[in-house]
Formats: structure tokens, sequence, C-alpha cells
């Protein structure tokens, strides 16, 4: 279970994000602070293993308050969610080594995305071997091999979901399966799952039964590196 802080200085977005996550499951909120004050006495009552991290908070800068949590806490990663849109700020942010910065106003499929990647990549952490293989780097950074580009609309992100899901499962899924799993539409579902066939990737079996065209089935290939 991944437990989650949340902080902002606004009562009823922050109670909004508090409500989306405790939907998601693998991940539990552990505390709401609308300062920096209250954020660092909640880190060191019960250290999360994620902060949603507002800028603008009414006693501190939320990046200033980012190096007083690490120094509380060291092992917490942060996501800022934010209306700061300065390109200084997102710099300051990613130096102080960020896990994504998602600018308000949002929708609910962004943030579901950023915090299922991170889902993703925690797991990956904990369920790696002792010594790490470059492809394993690769994935948790979002570094992709040379291949085909993406088709027009899809985003590296939920190729990342999806691939994820198909290796956590390790049995074929449909398109329609997939959809379900991570929240999205089945045409695009399908869009990633035909783009990660012809990369080589998976394995599309068909599924006859019944009447009209049989059911495409897609696995992980799990012999490639």
């Amino acid at each position: 279970m991944i437990k989650v802080l949340i902080i902002d200085d606004d009562f009823l977005v922050a109670k909004v994000h508090a409500g989306f996550i405790k939907r998601i499951a693998g991940f539990e909120v552990v505390g709401v602070a609308h300062t920096g004050s209250q954020a660092l006495i909640k880190v060191r009552q019960e250290p999360p293993d994620l902060v949603l991290l507002d800028i603008h908070l009414p006693d501190i800068n939320g990046l200033d308050l980012l190096l007083q949590l690490r120094a509380a806490y060291p092992e917490l990663d942060v996501i800022v969610i934010s209306a700061a849109r300065e390109a200084e700020t997102v710099r300051r942010a990613l130096r102080g080594g960020i896990v994504h910065y998602l600018i308000k106003p949002f929708s609910d499929h962004e943030l579901l995305e950023r915090l299922q990647h991170y889902q993703l990549t925690y797991q990956s952490l904990d369920e790696m071997k002792k010594e790490a293989e470059q492809a394993d780097v690769n994935r948790i950074f979002g570094v992709r091999q040379q291949g085909h580009p993406l088709p027009k609309g899809c985003s590296a992100e939920t190729l990342h979901l999806v691939e994820g899901l198909l290796q956590r499962v390790g049995a074929d899924l449909s398109a329609a399966e997939t959809a379900e799993a991570l929240g999205t539409s089945r045409v695009s579902a399908r869009r990633y799952l035909e783009y990660l066939s012809e990369e080589g990737r998976v394995v599309v079996q068909l599924r006859y039964g019944g009447v009209g065209r049989p059911e495409r089935r897609y696995q992980w290939r799990s012999s490639r590196a």
C-alpha cells in the first residue's frame, strides 16, 4: 500500500484529491495538510511514501518545504500539483528530485495516469533483482528503445502503464480487459496493444467462440530482454 500525504492550501481541492486517491487500488491517504508547518508535523507522525505538493502555501514556498520534508524523511517521493508554471519553478522542482509535475487545472485521468505510473515504478523497484539491468532502469526512467513512433494521440506514460499491466498480469488480455484495468477506452487500449504487437513486445493470440470475429488477446513476450 502506497501511503500518500496531500499538501494544498485550498481545503476543497485537498478534499477532492483525497477522495479521488482513496478510490484507487493500492493507495492510502494518511494525511492532509494546508500549511508547511502542518505538513512537517504529519510527516514526522506518519511518514508517507508519496507527497502531493502544492507550490503556493501560506507560510512557505512549496519547493523550500520540499527540502525540509526530505531532511525530516529522506525516503519520500513527491509529485508537484500546482498552478505555478514559471520555467524556473519547474527547473527547481526537477532539481529537487520530484517524480512528476502536474499543472493545475488538470483532469482526473491525468492525475490517475501519474499515480499509476508511480505505482508501477514503485513496484518495479520493490521487485527488482539485487542488480538492475539497463532495460529495468530504462523502464523506470521512461526511456524507450528506438522503434516506431507512437501513434498520434498516444502518450509514452500511458504506454508504460499498458506495458506494466501486461507484465504484472503475466497472462493474455483483451483490449476491453486492458481498458477496464487502466480506466481508458477500449479503442485507446487497442491502439497501444497493437503498437506493442508491431514492436514485437507482445504476442497476439486469437480466441475463437461465438459469432463474428475472433477476439485478439495480447500477452507480454517474457523472453524479450
